[in-house]
């Protein structure tokens, strides 16, 4: 087998260069603002998730006399703390929460039970960072305030601080947020919101005004009601002194009278419900309020009994597990078949699991009976919790039969579909699709089956070889990253040998950069949920040994390998909403559903390329995504739960 690098390459798709120059941002973040010239209409240019984008570094800068403002914070924080009177292990949800000013501000307080939770992945990261460098042990999360992630009864109160509320483009999704407060609150609880007086603001808004935010940015704004006169429209220019226009955006905010907001808080199942005097704010720069210029704030409690009494009359939901068949041979473990790890495994998945209030959990893992067993698990189930990654008869060519077996009987199931996994197996096609959206991919060829000679190399070394078809990192190990042509094709006789001639094989560039995974649990287009990233630690390996998480660190205890660990990913902001904004895209083209994981490496400039992606990703106990989940404090259990209960919510949708 030889490999000539004499001959021209051919032509390949862009991609950003990985040497001799500075540090390049992901694509999609250099992207000009569209910027429009005057407009007659303000509210036909207001998108209707206009909010999923004006939640970033601007919103800090152009709001920043009130949002950083630790003065204005404090003085907000002691109001609701006189109203609320909290006991000192009241938990407390701060929704909507932003960079999370208040609940840090209630965490400095000494409150020890506070969670925040909002939809821009921006603001959460730097209430993470906030909190971290503070030593406080807050859990922020990233969500969607209409599909809450919480069980019932789970908060004595839940706030919605500084005017959070009324952003949807209908009163009927104010209502979902609203039955979502009402369904997480203890019967005893209560609810503050901290709304814009609409009346007041019916008739002080300002029509136009302008300001300097600092000495490089000036920010005009121009606003108007709407035509039925329920919601404020607001088009904000923002313009650097030396980069021009950077923002040119248009947003709506429903104006709730008094009258209003306590007619719906009491038509919503709220009772007691009372509103407070309006305060003002003063802004310390002396800047154009808008919204935040005087508000109301209204309490409430749930008029409900504990849900664990409304559900003992309910039927109890009804789950199969279905399993790789421990009597069969699998030829991804080291030793071809089950050993007592996996049994270990097995078992802390039933002790999760059983323990589960309102579920039963049937198991079933015997592949000879399987496909008799699916009319039975069709009859008696209300939802099949698939974790037979192994494949069908244990073969990973066969994990997407076991879905395929779902459907033609009608059973519903967790996880991706039968074309999802054929998508995900092969890494060449999912690298392919993430071209077409234009997400950037280490640099790449395919060796075929049938090669026995080669032209040309396309890229550079150091290069990564492994077979295109499969997971569990099986053909990944430190003979892989190869950084010589000898090296090369000894790897790639490797392979063959031990995986069969007819083996495509993928030849990548090796990055040097971060080992990042980004997972998620939930569906789109509103309850998919980013968990923390993290990063592999390398620091334990020798350095003569290539950085990579392979398959002796999954399966192998007696190498240096095995002793690596997952820490939170050390990224800079803008990256980090790039990583989620691109696995949110993946997600929905790939056709995942209910939890995925997708893998990146950072090149030398510090870009992310994906790797792979994962659906129907590591399920046990010590996997990356029970690590990613234990780093918002959700322990094993609590991270099963998520999988099935948004498989639950995405059928009942």
């Amino acid at each position: 087998m030889k490999i000539s690098t004499t001959e021209k390459s051919p032509k390949r798709a862009k991609a950003p260069k990985t040497t001799r120059r500075k540090p390049s941002k992901p694509k999609k973040n250099n992207r000009k603002p569209e910027i429009l010239g005057p407009v007659d209409d303000l509210q036909s240019y207001v998108k209707a998730d206009w909010w999923r984008d004006v939640f970033n570094a601007n919103y800090l800068r152009t709001d920043g006399d009130v949002v950083n403002d630790p003065e204005i914070t404090e003085s907000e924080i002691s109001a609701f703390l006189n109203v609320l009177n909290p006991a000192p292990d009241a938990k407390f949800l701060d929704l909507c929460c932003g960079q999370g000013r208040h609940s840090i501000a209630l965490a400095r307080r000494g409150f020890a039970n506070v969670t925040g939770l909002d939809r821009s992945h921006y603001l959460i990261s730097r209430a993470r960072i906030t909190s971290k460098r503070e030593g406080l042990s807050i859990t922020f999360r990233e969500g969607d305030a209409r599909t809450l992630p919480f069980p019932d009864d789970t908060f004595d109160f839940v706030m919605v601080p500084g005017n959070s509320f009324g952003y949807f483009d209908s009163s009927q999704e104010d209502e979902a947020v609203l039955s979502e407060i009402h369904r997480i609150l203890k019967p005893d609880g209560k609810v503050l919101l901290d709304l814009t007086d609409g009346e007041y603001m019916r008739s002080k808004y300002e029509p136009r005004s302008w300001e300097w935010i600092d000495k490089n940015y000036l920010v005009c704004r121009e606003r108007c009601l709407s035509d039925d006169g329920s919601r404020l429209i607001s088009r904000e220019v923002i313009t650097h002194t030396r980069k021009g226009v950077v923002s040119d955006q248009f947003y709506a905010e429903r104006l709730y009278s008094e009258p209003q907001m306590i007619q719906f808080l009491t038509d919503q199942g709220f009772k007691d419900v009372n509103a407070h005097e309006p305060f003002v704010t003063v802004s310390q720069r002396n800047q154009d309020l808008g919204m935040m210029a005087q508000r109301i704030l209204y309490i409430g409690t749930p008029d409900k009994e504990w849900a664990l009494q409304d559900k003992t009359s309910e039927a109890v939901r009804k789950v199969a597990v279905v399993l790789g068949d421990p009597r069969r041979t699998d030829t991804v473990k080291p030793n071809g078949s089950f050993d007592e790890d996996d049994f270990a495994v097995l078992n802390k998945l039933r002790e999760a699991i059983d323990e589960l209030e309102g579920y039963q959990f049937t198991y079933y893992d015997n592949h000879d009976t399987l496909i008799a067993d699916l009319a039975e698990i069709n009859a008696n189930s209300d939802l099949v919790f698939n974790l037979c990654d192994e494949g069908f008869d244990n073969r990973a060519r066969y994990e997407l039969h076991v879905p395929a077996l779902f459907e033609i009987m009608g059973v519903e199931y967790t996880g991706g579909t039968p074309q999802c996994l054929a998508f995900c197996f092969d890494k060449s096609l999912v690298r392919g699709i993430a071209k077409e959206m234009e997400i950037p991919v280490p640099e790449a060829f395919v060796i075929e089956p049938d090669a026995t000679t080669f032209h040309e190399l396309t890229i550079a070394f150091p290069v990564m070889v492994k077979p295109n078809f499969g997971d569990s990192s099986v053909g990944i190990t430190q003979n892989s990253v190869c950084r010589d042509i000898l090296e090369l094709e000894k790897a790639i006789s490797e392979i063959r040998e031990k995986f069969g001639y007819n083996q495509t094989i993928l030849v990548e560039e090796f990055l040097t950069g971060k080992d990042i995974s980004v997972g998620f649990i939930g569906n789109m287009p509103n309850d998919l949920i980013p968990l923390p990233i993290i990063q592999e630690d390398y620091s334990c390996l020798p350095d003569d040994l290539p950085k990579i998480c392979g398959y002796e660190a999954k399966w192998d205890p007696t190498s240096p390998y095995w002793n690596l660990k997952a820490i939170p990913a050390d990224l800079d902001v803008e990256v980090e909403s790039f990583l989620i904004s691109s696995c949110r895209r993946l997600f929905e083209r790939l056709e995942c559903r209910d939890y995925a994981r997708f893998d990146w490496r950072l090149d030398s400039n510090g870009t992310p390329r994906l790797l792979e992606a994962n659906p129907n990703p590591g399920w046990c106990w010590d996997g990356h995504l029970a690590k990613m989940a234990a780093m918002e404090n959700c322990d094993y259990q609590g991270m099963l739960k998520r999988i099935v209960d948004a498989g639950f919510r995405r059928i009942r949708d």
